[in-house]
């Protein structure tokens, strides 16, 4: 855990992208060790949602004016959607900011929280809750991935995994913005080459990040200028 501490510390970026004109949102990717491993921590989307229902995603949500930063706001939805007590996080950073397809600017922020966390979905939000081993985003057994074209005409790979929880006898789907998330996790944590292609250059995987999220933001800020 300390090592990994480290390495997520350096990858902090704060509020640097904080004043970008873009509606704000922020999600928790919440850290458990169990069994000597790092886990993550994911939910299901509440089918009685109106946007994506069913999918897998981080707890988190959009900003409210009461949200001092995008810490309070990941702290406050993970409470609200799966009972996790503010103070029970360990928060380590904040990573590279992504861009959902509402435009939403949506900044994950890292956390420990101690394995023995029970979940307690709202079912209004949240159908269900489990917990990955992050190695599997640098190293899985099913898979694939896919060309997606953004609305601005912005051509980004995404990834797609499926991963059989052998404890609920059932598989989730974890692709899009949430994949992309838990695989920048875990190429900072292990420092390691995944054994699928990335758009990163690995030995120098800050600034290429930087890098891809620049140009992710600069496709959709010439399209709003272009429909003004």
């Amino acid at each position: 855990m300390e090592e990994a501490r480290r390495r997520l510390r350096r990858f902090d970026v704060g509020d640097k992208f904080s004043r970008l004109p873009l509606p704000r949102a922020a999600v928790l990717l919440p850290l458990m060790v169990r069994g000597a491993r790092l886990h993550l921590l994911l939910t299901v989307r509440s089918m009685q949602l109106r946007r994506s229902p069913g999918e897998v995603c981080f707890p988190g949500g959009e900003s409210e004016a009461t949200d001092k930063d995008d810490i309070d706001t990941a702290l406050r939805d993970a409470k609200e959607e799966v009972g996790l007590q503010p103070e029970k996080v360990e928060v380590i950073c904040r990573l590279m900011p992504g861009i959902d397809k509402m435009n939403n600017l949506v900044t994950p922020v890292v956390g420990f929280i101690e394995d023995t966390f029970q979940a307690t979905p709202n079912p209004d939000e949240v159908s269900e809750v489990f917990v990955v081993p992050l190695e599997y985003f640098v190293k899985p057994l099913n898979y694939k991935t896919f060309s997606y074209q953004t609305s601005s005409g912005y051509l980004t790979p995404i990834h797609c995994f499926t991963y059989d929880d052998q404890e609920r006898k059932r598989s989730f789907k974890i692709w899009g913005l949430t994949a992309h998330f838990a695989v920048f996790l875990a190429l900072v944590i292990f420092g390691e080459r995944p054994t699928f292609e990335v758009d990163y250059d690995l030995d120098n995987l800050m600034s290429s990040s930087e890098n891809n999220f620049i140009n992710l933001y600069a496709s959709i800020y010439e399209r709003k200028k272009s429909n003004l």
